[in-house]
């Protein structure tokens, strides 16, 4: 739809009222559950698991998305170790002095019984918000565009640091947030220094959205900047319809 009005970005007045304190991002990355219980898997996570975690002071959002065979088949990057990646859960706070307490938080989960299923593990991460940017059609402001409904979201994974506000001008984007690689603490681990995580906040169809994403990902990496390891759209979970998109 065509929403009017002055985009947020461009009203001072309505700058000066707040920003948004998220600093990082927690990102999930997992494979498909083995036995094909995908559907089970994210009703409980949405239900149970995913609420659960928003009693951590630091918690601003959480997403989860997940791949179908279309969103496969328009990737425009996807090297071995991320090529198992089909259910992404993203957390953003507003402090990684949280993410010890996320970890005690699942382990007296664990303790209570209320782990029934896990997915292969591809990768955590924890990356420094770098940057954002919002679509003028938006008109929502670039603080706010995680909490904007979305369709889907466009991720990106690069080695090497480059600002990605051009990907909010093609059709079906209504912003952009990117983060720079940090180290995960423990347990998890991960170095990702170097790398460059990024979130194009989809409003039109993800995987058509991905193919015009595609073309816009090729002449950004022609640049040597940057090189891509994992450009590919995913759908976001409907609540109750938790069979819609499946990996299978």
């Amino acid at each position: 739809m065509h929403l009017e009005g002055t985009p947020s970005d461009q009203l001072p007045d309505v700058l000066g009222t707040g920003t948004s304190d998220v600093r990082l991002a927690f990102i999930s990355m997992s494979g498909r559950e083995p036995e094909g219980r995908d559907a089970e898997y994210i009703e409980w996570h949405s239900l149970d698991h995913r609420p659960e975690q928003h009693r951590l002071p630091g918690l601003r959002q959480s997403l989860r998305v997940v791949s179908t065979p279309a969103c496969r088949a328009a990737r425009a990057a996807s090297v071995d170790h991320y090529d198992a990646v089909d259910h992404v859960m993203t957390y953003l706070f507003n402090d990684p002095d949280q993410i010890p307490g996320f970890n005690d938080l699942g382990g007296a989960l664990a303790v209570g019984g209320r782990m029934p299923l896990r997915l292969p593990t591809v990768e955590f991460l924890t990356a420094d918000l770098a940057g954002k940017v919002a679509a003028p059609a938006a008109v929502a402001g670039a603080d706010v565009i995680p909490w904007r409904p979305s369709t889907g979201v466009y991720l990106v994974v690069e080695n090497g640091q480059a600002p990605a506000e051009e990907l909010a001008d093609v059709p079906g984007v209504a912003g952009v947030w990117w983060y720079h690689g940090a180290v995960a603490p423990d347990p998890y681990g991960t170095d990702a220094r170097g790398r460059q995580i990024t979130y194009c906040y989809l409003d039109d169809d993800p995987v058509a959205t991905g193919e015009r994403l595609g073309e816009a990902m090729r002449s950004r990496w022609a640049s040597a900047d940057v090189d891509g390891l994992l450009a590919a759209p995913f759908q976001t979970i409907v609540p109750f319809e938790w069979d819609r998109h499946l990996p299978t």
